[in-house]
């Protein structure tokens, strides 16, 4: 495996756990009937860190189908290096900051979170062209 790969992975593990939270806080406020019911105008509002939460997930997944395939060119092309492997794991950890500073509220840092993950993606497209 690749340390872009392995990257990937780890991102799309994290992506793949965001539910439980929201899900768990929704059975809360819900009560188990609730939780399991499909979504209706009349529901129980979620606490409000659980709706940002669910928020950020919507925008993993949205820049997954990003970041997964740019990833999975440079492993086709075999193509590595310093920048590629360092921009795979700033896009994880500026995913893991999003997550976190979405959930707290604090729109400016989930700004810049979203920005630098941004940057990292375009390092991998860039580099890909570079090789083509």
């Amino acid at each position: 495996m690749t340390r872009e790969l392995f990257w990937l992975t780890l991102t799309v593990i994290l992506t793949g756990l965001m539910w439980i939270p929201y899900m768990i806080n929704r059975y809360q406020v819900r009560g188990f009937s609730g939780g399991m019911a499909n979504p209706s105008r009349n529901d129980k509002p979620q606490s409000e860190w659980a709706t940002r939460l669910m928020f950020a997930h919507d925008n993993a997944v949205e820049n997954l189908i990003i970041f997964a395939p740019l990833v999975l060119i440079l492993n086709v092309i075999d193509y590595s290096d310093r920048w590629t492997v360092l921009a795979c794991a700033v896009y994880f950890w500026s995913r893991v900051a999003h997550l976190i500073v979405y959930t707290l509220g604090l729109p400016i840092f989930r700004t810049l979170a979203f920005t630098v993950g941004f940057l990292a993606q375009a390092v991998l497209a860039l580099a890909i062209f570079r090789v083509v």
